[in-house]
């Protein structure tokens, strides 16, 4: 049996890695640097477009414990993010390079998987195929898609944040700290009072800023540009990624503080935290070089806005990321309506186990909806009006059956999800 990934993004490798761990023989087409997105730098497979933070590792948050669930079934992403590993706090923080890296070598030293740089711009219906072509798919492509089911697409908004060098931080203006936490932390914090925020704020929405295209209106939230976020007022960066709360230095509170957090392993280049943008690069520099600190910022790479597609997934796909119109298609990844890196890549596993068990049992396999995982498989399958992409939380997970403490609870959800995954393992030894 061969099996057709389209797309060598998170989604893509990881249903890829799967299904030839299991003795299935991959084509993974992916059509970089034939052809090139309007965000990807490199022809590497796995590359992180965006931040370098895989975010929190806590069990008790969704996403952590959505992280626990993918090692479990064996996910190249973890591993290629623990190889990769810079120190992050809390989260799960990468080189980046390193980490597309290793997934590139992995991919391409398998013995089950050939890579083809092509852009693919029509299915074969006849070939179980798994469409991981992320959200920066090929119009070729999506078009393709939307004859196919009759349905249209949404664009959304998703954006970059620039990257300084260290070494021109002003560090005698920049501290080092985590927010609540006490002693030296891996976040540099740049500290501004009333009036330099003043000012700040002014420059922000005053900025001369790119013109989004037609089919770039909405904005999605979680990648709110930052000019965008000021416009809405004042006060809201003060509570978003300028909150100065749990920042304090001697018991002083700064009125608004900027963070930057590493990218690489050599702490040589820093991620302005949440600052995500559309300016123009030389707006961009006359902004960024007015926060405290910043002054003579080196600017390593600007921010960008780029367009995002994703399909209105209840109305096509079935539990398990499969096409109800065409049994051998499989749509996975952020296109599919999760969002996130971690989330798009656990739905390249979820796609792969549900078709590798129709391969050699004939029929879809679903992972239980207690865990993150399943929840995410099954929301983007569940008929919703109102349907949006989705991170992983616990909101769309079944709720306790026992009555738990509030505070015990999200211990008590990690710990169904992990008992029932073990389960469905044993349960089920294609896995």
């Amino acid at each position: 049996m061969r099996v057709h990934v389209i797309g060598g993004g998170l989604a893509g490798v990881e249903a890829a890695y799967f299904l030839a761990n299991k003795g299935v023989k991959v084509k993974l087409y992916e059509m970089r640097p034939h052809k090139m997105t309007e965000a990807h730098q490199t022809d590497k497979l796995g590359e992180l477009v965006c931040s370098n933070s895989l975010r929190s590792n806590d069990i008790k948050t969704a996403v952590g414990l959505l992280k626990r669930e993918m090692e479990a079934l064996g996910s190249l992403v973890i591993k290629a993010a623990k190889a990769a590993q810079i120190h992050g706090g809390t989260s799960l923080m990468v080189d980046r390079e390193e980490f597309s890296k290793y997934i590139t070598n992995e991919i391409k030293s398998h013995e089950n998987i050939e890579i083809i740089s092509k852009e693919v711009t029509k299915v074969d219906l006849e070939t179980p195929t798994i469409i991981c072509a992320g959200p920066l798919a090929s119009n070729n492509l999506v078009n393709h898609l939307l004859e196919l089911t009759g349905e249209e697409n949404l664009n959304f908004y998703d954006a970059v944040a620039p990257i300084i060098s260290f070494d021109s931080i002003n560090l005698d203006i920049c501290y080092f700290k985590d927010r609540y936490e006490d002693g030296r932390g891996t976040y540099l914090n740049c500290p501004m009072t009333k009036l330099e925020y003043d000012n700040f704020y002014k420059a922000l929405v005053n900025a001369e800023r790119y013109a989004p295209k037609d089919f770039e209106r909405a904005i999605f939230e979680a990648c709110m540009p930052i000019e965008v976020m000021a416009e809405r007022g004042y006060q809201t960066p003060l509570f978003g990624p300028l909150k100065p709360v749990g920042l304090e230095v001697d018991g002083i509170r700064p009125y608004a503080v900027v963070q930057l957090r590493p990218e690489d392993f050599s702490n040589k280049m820093y991620n302005l935290v949440g600052f995500q943008t559309s300016l123009r690069q030389g707006a961009q520099r006359e902004v960024i070089k007015m926060i405290p600190g910043l002054e003579n910022a080196e600017i390593l790479r600007y921010g960008v806005v780029h367009r995002n597609t994703y399909f209105n997934s209840p109305k096509i796909l079935n539990n398990g990321f499969n096409f109800k119109k065409y049994p051998n298609l499989y749509l996975a990844g952020q296109i599919s309506g999760v969002e996130g890196y971690v989330e798009s890549a656990a739905s390249g596993i979820a796609a792969a186990i549900s078709l590798y068990n129709k391969i050699i049992n004939g029929e879809n396999l679903f992972l239980p909806d207690v865990t993150i995982t399943g929840s995410l498989s099954k929301y983007v399958s569940t008929p919703n009006s109102n349907f949006v992409p989705m991170n992983a939380n616990f909101g769309i997970v079944p709720s306790l059956e026992e009555k738990v403490r509030k505070k015990e609870r999200r211990e008590a959800y990690a710990k169904r999800a992990l008992d029932s995954l073990e389960k469905f393992k044993k349960e089920n030894e294609c896995i």
